[in-house]
Formats: structure tokens, C-alpha cells, sequence
């Protein structure tokens, strides 16, 4: 997700890119953003593109949607403001093409940027945003920003050109998309269900076909929580998973390499335990794809299963637990460690409370909150993994007493 920055974030980038790719080639080219009628006007560099912002369109297929991972299901939430920008990319050479085609070998080069950047890579975004627009937050959208060329015709061109009253020059269209800008009024976030139906059972369901290879099916949590914490002991179901060489491997987008973990005796062909080691520094909260690393009987190469998703939950503690009514600062500490780049809101009774992470590691999170009598539940949200709030070690079970806040 990213902040209203985004739609400038974009522009900066495109032009950024653009003159990292030709400034070699055209010496003292000039990359301007201005519109039509202002373009050449500028200065008369000796190679110039101008990239013009025409139009901003609503992205249909992101529209109404939620984004994932930061909305769990039967919560409320503010979509994002899903938005396709529109360029025109104006190539002048120099003299005004009087003697040679050089417009004509500045769209090319521009043409082959563009080519070369489909997407728009955080690399890109920070490098072109960290000087001019340092708020910018486009970088860390989960959906890639795409460039594509926009093919219109001559007459959406002249029309374009006509409304500027300004003469015609040779010209490409782009669409680039898509920005998903967040809104900044509060989601709403209902306390999860205690328990569905009689004996909180659901549906089971089996598959009739054997695979003949390592083949992962489900992970279980201890006492079937939604989510593990660190300490946890998982078991992994699945066929073929007998062999030497067992190694559970752990994946998250914040590590430079995947975690490595040997499974605890007693396992056989289809049931595999492991324990996720406390090692708050090393394990950001958030979703881990799991797979299993086997090496089977009679082979001599390791075999990967498939990927599962496991999600790692931030253990809580909050500080007051006890306060008078009135606006007062409230701090909560978590385990493991939240690290920079994640996303992390407190929800509180059904009130949601962004933070915004400065550190490259951190475990305290101070809030200032205003609230009127009554008990509050507490979850502390990290990449849309919630912590653990029901405590499901008691039948029924019940909410998590040390994640309560009473105001009195």
C-alpha cells in the first residue's frame, strides 16, 4: 500500500529511469514533465524527452478490492484507491531534427527504457523518491507497478495536442499502473469468533490420490490456533516424507536466506514435527512459506515439497494494563522482533491504530489513545498476522486476559 505521494513517486521514477538510460548516449538531454504547450519552451536542451501525465484512471480490477494480507476475513476495511496513470512521451532532437532524425533516435532510446523496465523495482522507486520525495512509501506496495505501452490513435493524439494549441509532435502513449493509495480513515476490526457451532468442528476433507513425490498437505499449530508464536511446536502432514537429509525450510520476504530447521525424532512417512526456535531477533512475525527438503529412499539428491503458509504471530504485552478514562499513552511490546518495511497497526476493541516504523528492528510500540470506561481487547498486527488473542488451552475457550485493557 502507499500514500497519496504515490501518483509523484511514479513520475519521479519514469524520469529518473529515463535519463539514467540516455544521458550516455545524448549528451545534455533535458527529461522534463511539463505539459505540451510548455515543453520545448524550457530551455531548448540540444536532446530532449518530455513525459506528460495526461490522464489518471480508476483501476477496474483493484477496485472495492482489500488488500491482501491486511484484512482478515469478516473484518471491515477502507479499500485502497486503485489509480492507472496515463503518459505521453514527447522525443526533440537536436535543432529541432533541422539536419538529422535525432527525435527520432531519442523516442527509440526512450522506447527501449521503458522496454527494459516493465517493472517498476524498488531499487528504482528509492533511488529517483529518496531526495525528492522521502515520504514517498510507493516502494513498499505489495503490487508491482507496471509500464506498458498504451497504443491511441492519431486522432486521440491530435486531440491531446489540438487542446494544448500547440503543433503536433510524434509521440507514444503509456499506462502505468497500478498505484493502490490508502485511506486514511480507520478500518474496523471485530474481535475474532470464540468458537462455530457445537463442538467448534468443521468440515474434513480428504483427497483420493496418493502423490509420488514429497508432498506437503497441512500444517498443524498447538491447540489448532490461527497462527504459531516462537517456541511452537508444528506438525507437517503429507506423503513420502520419509528420508535422510529432513531439513523444514522457512521462507520470509525480510530474510537474505531461508531458515533451516531439522524436525524433532519420531516422524514418519507422513507426519513431520519441528519446532520454531525462540529466537526473537531472527524471526520476523508475518507469513512464512514452508516446504520440506527430503532426500528419499535409493536417491541421492534432496527433493523440495510444495509450499505452505504458515503464519508467525507476535506475542503481546501491554503497558498499562489498568487506566483511568481520557487520552493517556499506551505502549506495547512484542516477540519476536518487528523489523522496518513491515507493516504493523494496534487493534484495539474494534478500532484500528497504524505505527510507522523508523528503526531496522524493534520490539516497543507507544501509542497515544483516547478512550471512555470500559474493557478493551488488544492485537497488535503485523503484516496481517494478528496476535494470538484467544486462549484456546481452556473449554470453552476465552479471551486472553493479559491482552486486556481496563479503563476506568
Amino acid at each position: 500500500m502507499s500514500n497519496s505521494l504515490s501518483i509523484a513517486a511514479v513520475t519521479a521514477t519514469l524520469q529518473s529511469i529515463i535519463m539514467e538510460g540516455l544521458k550516455a548516449t545524448f549528451a545534455g538531454i533535458d527529461v522534463t514533465i511539463l505539459p505540451l504547450d510548455k515543453a520545448r519552451a524550457s530551455g531548448k536542451a540540444p536532446w530532449q524527452v518530455n513525459l506528460f501525465l495526461y490522464q489518471v484512471a480508476r483501476n477496474a480490477a483493484w477496485t472495492n478490492a482489500d488488500m491482501p494480507r491486511q484484512v482478515a476475513p469478516g473484518e471491515l476495511s477502507i479499500p485502497p484507491l486503485p489509480l492507472n496513470l496515463y503518459y505521453l512521451l514527447t522525443a526533440y532532437g537536436k535543432d529541432d531534427d533541422i539536419n538529422e532524425p535525432g527525435g527520432h533516435e531519442v523516442l527509440g532510446r526512450a522506447m527501449n527504457v521503458f522496454y527494459d523496465h516493465p517493472v517498476l523495482s524498488a531499487d528504482d522507486i528509492n533511488n529517483a523518491c529518496k531526495t525528492l520525495l522521502p515520504n514517498a512509501d510507493l516502494a513498499s506496495q505489495l503490487e508491482r507497478v507496471r509500464v506498458t505501452h498504451h497504443p491511441i490513435s492519431v486522432d486521440e493524439l491530435s486531440k491531446l495536442w489540438t487542446g494544448f494549441a500547440t503543433q503536433y509532435r510524434l509521440s507514444v502513449a503509456y499506462e502505468v499502473g497500478v498505484t493502490l493509495i490508502e485511506s486514511t480513515r480507520a478500518a474496523s476490526a471485530p474481535l475474532p469468533v470464540l468458537a462455530r457451532g457445537q463442538g467448534d468442528t468443521g468440515v474434513s476433507a480428504q483427497s483420493g490420490l496418493t502423490p509420488v513425490v514429497p508432498t506437503l498437505e497441512n500444517i498443524t499449530a498447538p491447540l489448532d490456533q490461527a497462527a504459531v508464536q516462537l517456541g511452537d511446536t508444528i506438525t507437517l502432514e503429507g506423503f513420502h516424507l520419509d528420508g535422510t537429509h529432513i531439513h523444514v525450510v522457512f521462507n520470509h520476504p525480510l530474510l537474505a536466506a531461508p531458515i533451516l530447521r531439522p524436525p524433532l525424532a519420531g516422524n514418519d512417512d507422513k507426519t513431520i514435527s519441528v519446532q520454531i526456535p525462540n529466537q526473537p531477533a531472527n524471526w520476523p512475525p508475518g507469513f512464512y512459506n514452508v516446504s520440506v527438503s527430503v532426500r528419499s529412499p535409493g536417491e541421492n539428491f534432496q527433493r523440495t515439497t510444495n509450499e505452505l503458509v504458515l503464519p508467525l504471530a507476535p506475542k503481546i504485552d501491554i503497558t498499562p494494563k489498568t487506566q483511568a478514562a481520557g487520552t493517556f499513552a499506551l505502549t506495547v511490546t512484542s516477540v519476536p522482533d518487528v523489523w522496518l518495511g513491515q507493516r504493523v497497526t494496534l487493534l484495539l476493541g474494534d478500532q484500528e491504530l497504524p505505527f510507522k516504523l523508523t528503526a531496522a528492528k524493534t520490539n516497543s510500540f507507544a501509542f497515544n489513545v483516547t478512550l471512555t470506561p470500559g474493557h478493551y481487547y488488544l492485537r497488535l498486527r503485523v503484516d496481517g498476522v494478528d496476535s494470538l488473542l484467544v486462549d484456546k488451552s481452556v473449554t470453552p475457550p476465552v479471551y486472553r486476559t493479559s491482552q486486556r485493557l481496563v479503563v476506568t
